[in-house]
């Protein structure tokens, strides 16, 4: 049964030089301005999205890829999306905007207040897509760089403590009646003092409460450790996996039992797959594409080497494309999903050359085999996914006017006829619209 579903975008460049490599670069936006991303981002809240994610990577990575990221703009620069969310916010009314945030970068009382100030300043829109990138530790004090899990540990750790701030100020502390001359009664605040494995801080935090819930929580992991810091912290999952039933119902339970085992239930978290359309006028045209992918040249499967080495901090461009690749040569602290994205299902002793082949050939959305279609054919996608018990899906890609109008013209309104996009907002912000079906 067709039914109303949520819908965000990841912004998977980051806050980085947008239209780099395009031609719609021609458009003359400057990435480092407010105006290009405000624009889109009011695009997004028109067509009823609840949120907009920005990816986000504080580090140019490691000294032998630091050209890959750079070279064409791949993995770097980036500016701090924290920076630029209260300028979203002023271009919105209802749009959910969800910088990535690192641990590692912020001690939590700072944190805890800074992300306070900005849910007041927004109407209760923030939200906070925490990532544990270990690789980035170098940048932020002397300690050595943390292992996967030892990372969620810290994170875990960071979040319960902003938590406790945030809730250092019971609601009956904030009294505010002109008529008494009493604004905040101060006996009732909570202490707050932590002394933890990787943090100690006193409080109480220096705030006023929040009307409308603490910030939306977002986590994008995969792995096991991943998961189970989803099923105790998020509110909303970041979901990648193939879009066939089984895959969907196993991924959904893994985070449903993960969510049970802290308490929590299954309608607690919502989770939204990404998927990363093509979108084309034609049916014809879909094929057209798809079969012009299926035996990539050289230099396309360079270029896919290249954005790879970005990711994975690991230059896969030195490797033979021709063996088959040593899992070894990523370091502990290079993200167990990304390494899952780059591998698929192919064989272990597939050569690199096949890897990145598989990454290049298309599929068609009309059968289930990859994203190329028309926007009624995605639209039919997600009609599915509706069936199959999904909350919604994040659609990746850049945030320039040009992307955003090429995926949204005609998919909104084909997906409000079917009532699957809402028309209109509940008010209260983002975790009352999450919460609103």
């Amino acid at each position: 049964m067709t039914r109303l579903q949520h819908f965000g975008w990841f912004l998977a460049r980051g806050f980085g030089p947008h239209g780099w490599g395009h031609p719609y670069l021609e458009w003359n936006h400057t990435w480092t301005r407010p105006g290009l991303y405000q624009d889109s981002a009011r695009t997004l809240e028109q067509a009823g999205f609840d949120l907009l994610i920005v990816e986000d990577a504080p580090s140019l990575g490691s000294a032998e890829t630091i050209d890959l990221r750079v070279r064409h703009a791949f993995g770097g620069p980036k500016l701090d999306p924290l920076l630029l969310a209260p300028y979203l916010f002023a271009a919105t009314q209802h749009l959910g905007v969800v910088p990535t945030v690192n641990p590692a970068a912020y001690l939590p009382y700072t944190a805890a207040r800074q992300f306070a100030t900005l849910q007041h300043l927004s109407g209760s829109r923030l939200g906070l897509n925490v990532v544990t990138d270990t690789g980035s530790a170098r940048h932020f004090g002397a300690a050595p760089p943390l292992s996967h899990d030892a990372a969620y540990d810290r994170a875990e750790e960071w979040l319960t403590g902003i938590r406790d701030l945030w809730h250092s100020w019971p609601d009956d502390a904030l009294i505010a009646d002109p008529a008494r001359g009493r604004y905040a009664d101060g006996s009732l605040l909570h202490e707050t003092v932590h002394r933890g494995k990787y943090f100690a801080f006193d409080g109480p935090l220096n705030f006023v409460p929040f009307e409308q819930g603490d910030p939306v929580i977002v986590s994008p992991g995969g792995s096991g450790r991943g998961l189970g810091f989803a099923g105790a912290n998020s509110d909303v999952q970041l979901a990648l996996a193939p879009l066939d039933e089984a895959s969907i119902t196993a991924y959904r339970g893994k985070i449903h039992d993960a969510a049970r085992a802290q308490g929590r239930t299954p309608e607690d978290i919502k989770i939204l797959f990404a998927i990363q359309p093509v979108l084309v006028s034609s049916a014809e045209e879909a094929d057209r594409l798809v079969a012009a992918s299926a035996h990539p040249a050289d230099a396309t499967l360079r270029n896919i080497a290249e954005r790879q080495s970005s990711d994975l901090e690991t230059d896969l461009t030195a490797l033979d494309l021709d063996s088959p690749l040593d899992l070894s040569v990523f370091g502990d602290h290079v993200s167990h999903g990304s390494i899952r994205r780059l591998v698929g299902t192919s064989d272990p002793d597939a050569p690199l050359r096949e890897l990145l082949a598989a990454h290049a050939q298309l599929g068609r959305l009309r059968d289930g085999s990859g994203f190329v279609g028309t926007a009624d054919e995605l639209a039919d996608r997600i009609e599915e996914l509706g069936t199959w018990g999904n909350d919604g899906v994040l659609l990746w890609g850049d945030l320039h006017p040009v992307t955003v109008h090429r995926m949204l013209d005609e998919l909104v309104p084909i997906l409000r006829r079917r009532g699957i996009l809402r028309s209109e907002y509940t008010g209260g912000g983002l975790r009352a619209n999450l919460q609103s079906f």
